[in-house]
């Protein structure tokens, strides 16, 4: 089952305040302006208490439309981030299975490799394999080695360095060289 976060869930939850209280608005607007219609009714003119409460109930259904209007940009804008948060996940998954098998990283070093860049520590990521430290630490060094790497910061800044330029760090290695000798793509 895929939990909530605490962040998406006062979002939903404001989102659905606004929509209660347009919601009670509605009715208030629909309960006042029949009260209107029905003093019309009973006077047969337009008195100018009459106008005075129809103007304001004309001005409380525009801003309902307004906040109606609000409340759907509103969600149309979620939908659009929340497509585009999924997106990157996708994109950032595929990136590092696409960059493990350039650098050649065995299975078990590119599962490695994906727990350090999320971040978990050496004895976190053994546990979660199941093997010893030492044997994740040997991995992590194969990977360091194979990335051209010095550490866990530097690998991790590789795929950072992808989300914010578009190139990776041995692409963008290369494009600085061909820019520092005259030969750009």
């Amino acid at each position: 089952m895929k939990t909530i976060s605490r962040a998406r869930l006062t979002l939903w939850s404001q989102e659905a305040g606004l929509a209660a209280l347009i919601i009670v608005q509605a009715g208030c607007a629909f309960v006042f302006l029949m009260d209107v219609f029905g003093d019309i009714m009973n006077t047969g003119y337009f008195s100018l208490d009459i106008n005075i409460e129809l103007f304001a109930n004309l001005g409380l259904v525009a801003a309902i439309m307004v906040e109606a209007r609000v409340l759907w940009v509103l969600l149309r804008r979620q939908a659009i981030a929340d497509r585009a948060i999924s997106v990157a996940r996708g994109a950032m998954a595929q990136l590092m299975s696409d960059q493990f098998s350039a650098w050649g990283l065995t299975a078990a070093e590119a599962d490695v490799a994906s727990f350090t860049i999320k971040g978990f520590s050496i004895a976190e990521t053994a546990g979660l394999r199941g093997a010893s430290e030492a044997t994740v630490k040997s991995q992590l060094n194969a990977v360091y080695r194979k990335a051209g790497v010095a550490g866990r910061a530097q690998l991790v800044s590789v795929f950072v360095e992808e989300l914010f330029t578009g190139a990776l760090h041995g692409d963008a290695q290369a494009q600085q060289t061909q820019k520092t000798h005259g030969r750009v793509e």
